[in-house]
């Protein structure tokens, strides 16, 4: 999964800010450490795989 695919863009923050740029992967984990919000959430962890927990179902895989 690329660093983009996990910023919740339905946030203002987003919109405002980050929306239609063309960054790299290390610039979008740059914009993620500083504006934490913009992180998709639940991420959910199970040995060397993570998933994004939304939908839940996607919990399913790992477990």
């Amino acid at each position: 999964m690329k660093p983009e695919q996990l910023l919740r863009k339905g946030e203002q923050l987003y919109k405002d800010s980050f929306k239609g740029k063309q960054l790299t992967d290390q610039e979008w984990i740059q914009v993620m450490v500083e504006h934490p919000v913009l992180i998709e959430r639940p991420i959910v962890v199970r040995d060397n795989k993570a998933v994004l927990g939304r939908p839940p179902e996607n919990v399913l895989n790992i477990i």
